[in-house]
């Protein structure tokens, strides 16, 4: 079955929507079913700037122009005819007027750019990756009352939030720190300069790890301790709150004269709705360069655990979650590093029975984020001799990927109880079914792949679709065959668990 529609049976109104991970910049239309359009979609690829002293960075005016080439040339391929197509919407005076009802835009989670009094940007985009912060998040958990803090914004300090990042670059580059007139997200700073007005969408403000969860405004007393005016930051604008373009946007894109454009969110709430996460009793399992384990709640949660972050998307919803920022990332590194067989190799170890001795990892390879909140961990190779193989290597590493997960699967069970099925979605879950495979046997739980691509792209249109089609029924995301636990597996990854806890308390907790 092919998740997809054609322009003649797509039904109005069109989203087309914007997707900036960390490979790159897409674009697609999807239908007022979620459904994409067959031929109207573009990506280009990019890549991240990254230094072994932590930087992770990319250049936020070259991300602009990605963004309006994709959606010039999404338009592009749009046939001038189908603004006359039947069941287009049509204007009072019978002259009808495009389908495409509005315009919505996901970023990778908690980049930050400062622009001066121009509205130019003076800072490269800081990722959730760069963990330069390190110093000033140490510094940040001897002075707060991290509980509290935690309780009051969904989250505890770390590398890849904006409090440390202020106190960093205030410390080492106070003259430009100085000249900052506005901080903004990547996807804040690409509407302002691409439709001349912008906001922060409620997720992309919950992700910088600053929004007052319980008040749904920025968090005023990491503002004043980060030397931050409120001021500084963008307004908060929840889905139901379109921003209202310059008027030259509709002469460059006539197409797009009558739609709402939507403040930018967070690629972790539209990947979590793209995959089909509807309420708690489900949970989603991200795997692309990063990873996370999600759950859609309503309202706030009380008495958030420690190893978990919640951040709220809407006026009435929150996801609760953990992250992982090394899952492709860690293959990549696995790929270019080691000689490594063909892939139908790989898939049958990993996809095989457990053997003794392959290496115990601590698959940190940027740094910790939940459940430890260590920002400065790397990834530590254990029980590694002289007659350890790559393939060994690749499997130690795999399990320790598939760990993490549980380790946040077990305080997510605490806060929403068991999961009625567990969603894996993402580039690598469905490039490394043997990792799933993985999972599903450390977790003791069935996992159900979802096959659709883009996801996260799927689930920023259906951000905006909640607004502009609430009543159209949604069509369901394609599923694959459902990875079963082997239970006789149990009792190895119990173990491997409990030596990796022993490893992680000497050499991360110890060294934190």
């Amino acid at each position: 079955m092919s998740f997809s529609t054609t322009l003649d049976a797509a039904q109005p109104p069109f989203v087309l929507a914007v997707d900036v991970g960390s490979t790159g910049t897409r674009a697609g239309l999807y239908d007022a079913a979620g459904l994409p359009i067959k031929g109207l979609r573009n990506k280009i690829p990019h890549a991240f700037t990254t230094v072994a002293n932590g930087t992770s960075t990319i250049d936020p005016d070259q991300v602009v122009r990605e963004i309006r080439q994709v959606i010039g040339a999404v338009l592009d391929a749009f046939p001038a005819a189908a603004s006359g197509r039947s069941g287009a919407a049509t204007a009072s005076a019978g002259v009808a007027v495009s389908p495409i009802g509005g315009v919505a835009l996901d970023t990778f989670a908690s980049s930050l750019v400062g622009v001066d009094a121009q509205n130019n940007a003076i800072t490269p985009c800081y990722t959730y990756a760069d963990s330069r912060t390190a110093p000033q998040v140490n510094y940040l958990k001897s002075i707060l009352h991290e509980d509290d803090t935690q309780q009051r914004t969904g989250t505890r300090q770390h590398t890849g939030y904006l409090p440390a990042r202020f106190l960093w670059l205030q410390q080492t580059q106070p003259d430009t720190f100085a000249r900052v007139r506005h901080w903004l997200s990547l996807g804040e700073y690409a509407w302002l300069k691409i439709i001349g007005t912008t906001a922060a969408g409620t997720s992309t403000a919950a992700w910088t790890g600053m929004l007052n969860r319980w008040e749904g405004t920025w968090d005023r007393e990491l503002c004043e301790l980060v030397g931050v005016d409120v001021d500084q930051l963008s307004p908060i604008a929840h889905p139901s709150q379109p921003l209202t373009p310059a008027d030259d946007v509709a002469a460059t894109w006539p197409l797009l004269a009558d739609a709402a454009w939507f403040a930018p969110i967070s690629d972790g709430h539209s990947q979590s709705i793209g995959t089909g996460l509807t309420d708690s009793s489900q949970m989603v399992l991200s795997a692309a360069t990063s990873g996370a384990l999600r759950v859609l709640v309503d309202g706030d949660v009380e008495n958030l655990p420690r190893g978990l972050w919640c951040n709220r998307i809407d006026e009435t919803r929150s996801i609760l979650g953990g992250a992982l920022n090394d899952v492709g990332r860690a293959v990549t590194w696995l790929e270019t590093t080691l000689r490594l067989p063909e892939q139908e190799v790989i898939e049958e170890m990993l996809q095989g029975e457990p053997t003794p001795g392959v290496p115990l990892v601590l698959p940190w390879f940027s740094g910790e984020p939940s459940t430890g909140w260590v920002g400065e961990a790397r990834a530590v190779f254990s029980r590694v001799n002289a007659a350890t193989t790559p393939l060994e290597f690749y499997r130690g590493t795999m399990e320790g990927v598939a760990l993490s997960y549980v380790r946040m699967l077990r305080d997510l069970v605490r806060v929403t109880g068991s999961p009625r099925e567990i969603l894996g979605t993402g580039r690598v879950s469905l490039e490394i079914p043997g990792l799933m495979q993985m999972i599903a046997d450390a977790a003791e739980s069935p996992v159900i792949p979802v096959t659709i691509k883009r996801s996260t792209l799927h689930g920023t249109a259906l951000h905006a679709l909640e607004i502009l089609a609430p009543d159209v029924e949604r069509a369901p995301v394609d599923r694959g065959e459902t990875f079963q636990p082997a239970r006789e597996r149990a009792l190895y990854y119990h173990r491997r668990m409990e030596r990796f806890q022993v490893l992680y308390d000497k050499v991360v907790a110890h060294g934190n």
